[in-house]
Parts: C-alpha cells; structure tokens; sequence
C-alpha cells in the first residue's frame, strides 16, 4: 500500500499533470517543427543538392518497375529522411533549452532576498543576558 499511496501523492502534487500537458503541447510542437523543416528549410537545403531533400537517399540495389510505375525491390539508405529529423530534434531541442533556461531565470528572479534581522542580533542578546545574570 506505501507504493499506492506515494503514487496518488505523487500524481497530487501536479507533477503528473505537468508531464501530461507538457507532452500534449511537445507532440504539437513537433506538428509545428516538422512542417517548418518540411516546407522551409528543406527546399532551401535541397538547392544544394538540387533535389528534394527528404527524397535524398543512397540507393544500395536498383529495383524493377512495375506495371503501375512503381519501383518494387529497391534497397535504399534514406539519409534525406533522416538528416530531416536530425534537423526537427535539433530545433525542439534548442527551443526546449531556451524555455527552459528562461523559467530558470525566472525562478531566480523570484526568489526573495533574506530580510534583514531586525533588532539586535543574537550575540548582542546574549551578552545582555550574561550581564543581567552577572548583576544578580
């Protein structure tokens, strides 16, 4: 039962319901930062290479085509693919990190500066209490 209960304080806390919004909107920013890369920055990339950047592959053993076009057989390496996604962690990453050392920034700022002690301080009070016990 400790397990249970450590569970449900857990999940209490908020933390879980964090981590459940902040996977929601990361699978959206993703939605985001793959249309980026898809519609911008791999066209621009792909002048270099003067084609499709996400069609961009190493092609291992040529296939046949079939009666409808399409090639059956071809064993291909997709690097375009996966310089892509490279790309998409990149930025997800890099945005992830500036949000995150923002809110740190920010967790800083709030934190508020000890207060002064007010009064004498605790050597003044205790040798004020020695002199009072030394005129007794």
């Amino acid at each position: 039962m400790g397990m249970l209960k450590e569970f449900k304080d857990f999940a209490m806390k908020g933390n879980l319901v964090d981590i459940a919004v902040a996977f929601v909107m990361g699978a959206a920013f993703n939605k985001v930062v793959a249309s980026f890369t898809k519609g911008i920055v791999s066209p621009l990339v792909g002048l270099l290479f003067n084609a499709d950047f996400k069609d961009l592959k190493l092609v291992i053993k040529d296939g046949v085509a079939n009666d409808k076009g399409e090639v059956v057989g071809e064993v291909s390496v997709l690097y375009g693919e996966f310089l892509t996604n490279v790309i998409d962690f990149i930025i997800v990453a890099f945005v992830m990190f500036i949000i995150v050392k923002s809110i740190n920034a920010l967790k800083k700022k709030e934190e508020p500066a000890p207060a002064a002690p007010k009064g004498p301080s605790q050597e003044d009070l205790l040798a004020e209490i020695r002199d009072l016990l030394k005129k007794q």
